[in-house]
């Protein structure tokens, strides 16, 4: 049943290159309108905070980047290769942690990444040495073999973490990774997206401006499904200040 590898042809990406790419990306639902004429690139190794208020639109766009939902208008790339197109290939390329990632809690971290390995036609030696690198990176060695329905918030989301790097993706989205997580562990989850940055192209929604100045190379922020701002963290601020700025750009949004 495991799956056998396609082999997909990427050069090591090229810094400013976008590696992902929204473009005109609208999604409805009947008379609803989740996102409309989303439009944004993601330059090779950087992180770009995708900033907004609960209900913006954020979510929705990450499943369309991600081939979980399908367009109503619109193109999603990654690595070049269009989603919608390219689904099984763009997701060789692609690491994603959903907000409230499933995990099988009657798992532990170790048996479950195993399985996750498998089912992306991992298997020998190369699984094997993704196993320990992420229990390293992740830092999930001391609940490696423990069930994952009695580990804390802060260990089921960085093993979360470690399903979305298994593989060694070029490019991570990450949809409120430090949501529901105390101080400590924020900060453990903080330096890990910094370490993977160096080498990884990093899409993080969020609505805490403190991931922004703590995280970010650039903000793409939505406000009722259709994107405000686009720019670095900077020119967001505006010498106005974050916290600001934010409620200037999300005046009226919907509640």
């Amino acid at each position: 049943m495991t799956e056998a590898p396609i082999q997909v042809s990427a050069a090591p990406p090229t810094p400013g290159k976008p590696l992902i790419e929204a473009d005109g990306l609208c999604k409805y639902y009947g008379k609803f309108t989740a996102i409309e004429h989303v439009s944004f690139q993601v330059p090779a190794a950087s992180v770009t905070a995708f900033l907004g208020p609960n209900g913006a639109g954020k979510s929705t766009t990450m499943k369309i980047l991600t081939g979980f939902l399908a367009p109503s208008a619109g193109s999603a790339r990654i690595a070049g290769l269009d989603v919608a197109v390219s689904r099984i290939e763009a997701s060789r390329l692609l690491g994603y942690l959903p907000e409230n990632g499933p995990l099988y809690p009657d798992m532990t971290p170790r048996s479950y990444l195993r399985y996750v390995g498998e089912v992306r036609g991992m298997g020998g030696t190369k699984l094997t040495e993704a196993l320990d690198r992420v229990a390293s990176q992740c830092r999930v060695e001391e609940v490696w073999h423990k069930p994952i329905s009695k580990l804390s918030k802060g260990f089921r989301q960085r093993v979360g973490l470690a399903q979305a790097i298994l593989h060694d993706p070029q490019v991570l989205i990450l949809d409120e990774p430090t949501s529901g997580l105390d101080p400590n562990q924020i900060q453990l989850v903080r330096e890990l997206v910094k370490t993977l940055a160096k080498d990884k192209t990093i899409l993080l929604s969020t609505h805490i401006l403190q991931e922004v100045e703590a995280m970010a190379d650039r903000v793409v922020l939505i406000c009722d499904g259709k994107v405000q701002f686009q720019g670095s963290p900077a020119e967001l601020d505006a010498g106005k200040g974050l916290e600001a700025r934010f409620r200037e750009l999300t005046k009226g949004a919907a509640a």
